[in-house]
């Protein structure tokens, strides 16, 4: 399953590392692209939202489910 969150606060490759490492740590997370310029993630994989934001939240970021 394909999921997209909304991520702010990134401003640098190292940022988007930091986020990508944080969304791969995720049970369930298969695949993950983080893009800082239209800041947000595409995750594939089995976790759900709230798992995933709240592992970005962890990594020091602002997160949230995008629109659809």
């Amino acid at each position: 399953m394909s999921q997209r969150i909304t991520v702010s606060g990134m401003s640098c490759e190292g940022c988007e590392e930091s986020v990508q490492e944080a969304l791969t740590a995720v049970s369930g997370v298969t695949a993950v692209d983080v893009d800082r310029t239209t800041e947000a993630a595409s995750i594939e994989g089995s976790a759900s939202v709230d798992e995933l934001v709240a592992a970005v939240e962890g990594a020091g970021y602002e997160a949230g489910e995008a629109d659809t």
